[in-house]
């Protein structure tokens, strides 16, 4: 938790008003994960030697359907996304980068900077959560059903196991609960999007007992027939 105020506390009002942004399809970065990424382009290997030398923020933003037609230029992207930190890079011998994001909070794009260098910069602000008393209640239910995924789907525990052991608020414990189980791009911006922390409760259950559900359902099918 100190860890967490300490990098939260480096999110300044200057680094919101000049904030590199990495677009890619169908990206959503939540708050708590942490997310691994191939930079190639020379655009973002500025970016990421630009991050690095400076406060080490970035925006990942998801590209609006549609965005192959302006690939290369400045395509719309989806105005709420995930504020990271990069956490560890590794510049490698031909100029890529490889770097570790973690996801910090949500923010929302209010502009976009003129283009004035080679990434996309926008001016953000800080979307913040609005949690009460009976969330904690809502978190305990979810925990209980990341155990169950964890009994179901042995494959998962090395993932979730964290989940389990560590303490965090109900909005974080579903952040992270949703950037390890929910694949489906959809359904990841929609919870990214929701800052009530209830209805973000509430959202990530009924993806796990849909998850469960189907769990059960294919340990009942039939194997193959000789």
């Amino acid at each position: 938790m100190a860890s967490q105020r300490r990098n939260e506390a480096e999110i300044t009002p200057e680094g919101l008003a000049h904030l590199p942004i990495f677009p890619l399809p169908r990206a959503v970065l939540f708050p708590g994960v942490v997310l691994p990424l191939h930079l190639f382009e020379p655009r973002y290997r500025a970016l990421a030697q630009h991050a690095v030398a400076s406060d080490r923020l970035i925006a990942l933003a998801a590209l609006k359907p549609g965005f192959e037609m302006d690939y290369l230029g400045r395509p719309p992207v989806y105005p709420i996304m995930g504020l990271g930190r990069v956490v560890a890079e590794q510049r490698l011998a031909d100029g890529r980068w490889n770097i570790a994001l973690r996801g910090l909070c949500r923010i929302e794009m209010l502009e976009e900077r003129p283009p004035d260098a080679p990434f996309r910069v926008i001016r953000a602000q800080r979307l913040d959560e609005r949690e009460r008393y009976g969330d904690r209640v809502a978190a305990d239910r979810l925990r209980d059903l990341i155990l169950q995924l964890t009994l179901r789907l042995p494959e998962l525990r090395a993932e979730l196991g964290p989940l389990l052991s560590e303490t965090r608020p109900p909005g974080r414990l579903a952040d992270v609960a949703a950037g390890l189980l929910v694949d489906d791009f959809g359904p990841r911006q929609r919870l990214l999007e929701e800052t009530n922390v209830a209805a973000r409760l509430e959202r990530v259950e009924e993806l796990l007992v849909d998850a469960l559900l189907d769990a059960a359902v294919a340990r009942q099918e039939p194997g193959p027939k000789h």
